[in-house]
């Protein structure tokens, strides 16, 4: 099977919208959680989140191309953009390959701002107001399908939806399409807006949400006795995914090997995770098998982690399922408590900073990780980051609906 190798980055973030700053920011414990200005939330239960909210992306979207498209789209498309203009690739080179190249994205919920904004319309204005351009704005696969048309990727082009694993399973079809020979080259990830009046009401109704602080930036506290929910995010994390030869022969710039891909469904309740990990842990097993490890050679696990009682608790016992003696050697954190939950981009988002970890041979922290809950009692790196060297490491991805995903990365070996 074919070598499959990380060749481009990019993210945007309510923390930063470009890798190494907000890299930076998390190793200085820094959190990207605020009182929402995205929107009013004065009548909203909850009134803090993670929102990117001094987001302007006319300067490489285009004003005219940005009104075309919902903002889960423009986040892919800037994302997207920062990927290739550090790996240096225009697919437009090589027509003849053109269809080897894909696009497969991973979004929760699509185009959420538009669906608010356009049933707004409906109810004050009447049925010939509402544009002409919803259904193009808010479809799942609007995403991945303008950043097929700008870069001229005419491959494989799907969106995947499993909630908070939709990038991680994204990446793991991704992964599968290179290894198999059907593409040479994917552009992959996740992207989210979903944080709008609509869903952060929903969310905050069904008690999901942390409750509001005095200090927002405290409230994203995974594995902490003290988490009560988690916090709403959105945000993008874009990877380009390729085949080695593909990529040597151009001279990319490999950032990390993928390794392994594993995914299953707990099958149990369409919101709570299994309370005995089993579903998360087949997941994790399933990477590891994929490639060829035994859980003793992982060295870093960026974990769902979203500071929920029950998720974090599920997620420890899936991890000393897998890993037995060895879950007290592994180095583990959650970059979800300096970024929020951005639902079906956080795998995108965590896979870069878990390639970013394993380039800097640094655990980012879980900050404000103050007192470990003691069913939680793993090495969670709390509040500051460490040196470890990271030869193989893997992220998880677990959403509603019971889906699991893991996926495992490797440093390059030539």
């Amino acid at each position: 099977m074919n070598r499959v190798v990380i060749t481009g980055w990019g993210l945007v973030t309510s923390l930063s919208c470009e890798v190494e700053d907000c890299w930076r920011r998390i190793l200085a414990g820094e959190s990207g959680v605020h009182e929402i200005k995205l929107f009013d939330c004065s009548d909203i239960k909850v009134k803090m989140g993670a929102d990117v909210w001094d987001w302007d992306c006319t300067d490489i979207v285009g004003q005219k191309e940005a009104n075309k498209i919902d903002r889960y789209s423009q986040f892919a498309l800037v994302a997207a953009h920062q990927a290739f203009e550090y790996s240096k690739f225009d697919p437009t080179q090589n027509p003849e390959l053109q269809p080897k190249y894909g696009c497969i994205l991973g979004s929760g919920i699509g185009g959420m701002t538009t669906i608010s904004e356009q049933m707004e319309r409906l109810i004050k204005k009447g049925p010939s107001r509402v544009s002409p351009m919803t259904i193009p704005k808010l479809m799942l696969n609007a995403g991945g399908g303008n950043i097929a048309i700008k870069y001229g990727l005419q491959g494989p082009n799907y969106s995947v939806a499993t909630a908070c694993a939709s990038a991680t399973n994204a990446m793991g079809n991704a992964f599968k399409l290179i290894q198999s020979n059907l593409c040479d080259f994917v552009v992959t990830g996740g992207t989210e807006a979903a944080l709008s009046p609509l869903a952060h009401s929903a969310f905050a109704n069904m008690r999901a949400l942390s409750p509001d602080k005095e200090d927002p930036t405290k409230a994203s506290r995974p594995f902490d006795s003290g988490r009560d929910g988690f916090v709403f995010a959105e945000g993008a994390g874009i990877l380009f995914f390729e085949e080695l030869e593909h990529a040597q022969k151009r001279g990319a710039p490999i950032l990390a090997e993928v390794a392994g891909f594993g995914t299953s469904c707990d099958a149990g309740h369409i919101t709570s995770p299994d309370e005995h990990g089993t579903g998360a842990a087949a997941a994790m097993q399933a990477a590891l098998d994929d490639a060829a490890i035994s859980a003793s050679e992982i060295d870093y696990i960026n974990a769902h982690g979203t500071s929920t009682p029950l998720g974090d608790k599920a997620e420890t016992k899936a991890i000393k399922r897998v890993f037995g003696d060895d879950a007290y050697k592994v180095s583990i954190s959650s970059t979800k408590s300096s970024l929020g939950h951005s639902l079906g981009a956080s795998g995108g988002i965590e896979l870069v900073l878990t390639a970013k970890a394993m380039q800097e041979s640094t655990i980012p922290p879980t900050i404000n990780l103050d007192t470990p809950d003691p069913e939680c009692d793993l090495d969670y790196t709390p509040n500051v980051p460490k040196t470890r060297e990271i030869k193989y490491a893997m992220s998880n991805s677990f959403g509603f609906g019971g889906h699991n995903a893991s996926i495992v990365i490797k440093k390059f070996e030539a």
